[in-house]
């Protein structure tokens, strides 16, 4: 009965990471779309300073995780300490900007389909620098995977959504995401170096550590000179409060997913947390498409459903290696 009772709740609480992860991230991406695309005021101004939203989630996110340390930590000895993530920093700075940017060009769909093919220059530089030699359903993975964003890319995209965008280039725009992809390799391995060197670094630690450099480069970038970016992206909030209650929203949202996200994968291991995102992101493009309008077409979808086809096999192929590995285990 015990038994039963401990099943029941640790139902209950996954489910309550799910619900946690698909609230904050895609209401998130709903303000990320909403703030990119909507015209302001009479004169239909747009919010170019996309980058600013980088600067006011590390602020958020740094102040949320030190309060978390605070509330949560016994004494964090032995963790990394706070200068050793000043280059992951450079990079997990750079990344989301262009991420961002990109939506200055190509859909919220196109984006969040670009960024969902990480596997590509993952594999790509596995094979080609270090020579690592993968399996024919992790090949089927990227193929399908690939071939549906490259599909989604070249298959025209409908007036309505090129309408809202700022300014129209795909193929800048979807060079930005992968550019993105790319930063995000390196600041996942550095992540993982230091977590070798220091084991007792805690995750809020990391994203103390993290937020703390995002906030410096940032604040750097936007207004480390006269006619900074910065400058004018406070002047625009501060005429239109409305751009400024998404913007704050948008940074929330952000970190209050990084909590459930850590509490996922804290109980029930990173599988289990890349499945939720990746089901998030499949349902990020229905809401954009349906309740955004950014229609895609029967093609599209199509595509859509490919890359996702590529992401779910990808998770069994995960799941199946860490039963695999968990039977080892006992046997031994």
């Amino acid at each position: 009965m015990e038994a039963h009772g401990g099943g029941l709740r640790r139902i209950l609480l996954l489910a309550f990471c799910v619900a946690g992860i698909w609230s904050a991230y895609i209401y998130q991406g709903v303000l990320q779309e909403n703030v990119s695309t909507k015209r302001f005021g009479p004169n239909g101004e747009r919010f170019e300073h996309l980058a600013f939203l980088n600067l006011a989630q590390s602020v958020v996110c740094l102040i949320w995780s030190f309060i978390m340390i605070k509330i949560w930590s016994s004494g964090n000895s032995g963790g990394a300490p706070w200068w050793s993530y000043w280059s992951a920093g450079i990079t997990n700075t750079i990344g989301p900007a262009m991420g961002i940017e990109a939506l200055k060009y190509i859909s919220y769909p196109a984006q969040v389909l670009a960024k969902s093919s990480k596997m590509i220059p993952v594999m790509l530089m596995g094979t080609l620098v270090y020579g690592i030699r993968y399996s024919l359903p992790e090949y089927i993975c990227t193929f399908l995977v690939a071939g549906g964003v490259s599909t989604f890319a070249l298959l025209k995209t409908s007036s309505k959504t090129i309408s809202k965008l700022a300014h129209p280039n795909a193929p800048l725009g979807y060079g930005l995401c992968f550019l993105n992809l790319a930063f995000d390799g390196f600041t996942n391995a550095t992540q993982d170096s230091i977590k070798g060197r220091y084991p007792k670094t805690s995750a809020w630690g990391i994203m103390l550590g993290m937020n703390l450099w995002g906030t410096i480069y940032n604040l750097i970038y936007m207004f480390g000179w006269p006619h900074a970016s910065g400058f004018e992206a406070v002047r625009f909030c501060k005429q239109y409060p409305e751009a400024a209650w998404d913007i704050f929203l948008y940074c929330c949202c952000g970190a209050v997913g990084q909590n459930f996200i850590f509490l996922t994968i804290s109980r029930f291991g990173s599988l289990a947390n890349t499945t939720i995102t990746t089901t998030r992101k499949f349902v990020s493009i229905v809401i954009s498409s349906v309740l955004s309008g950014n229609p895609l077409s029967t093609k599209q979808w199509g595509c859509v459903f490919m890359v996702f086809s590529g992401l779910s096999y990808q998770i069994y192929l995960k799941w199946e290696k860490l039963q695999r590995l968990q039977k080892k285990r006992k046997a031994m």
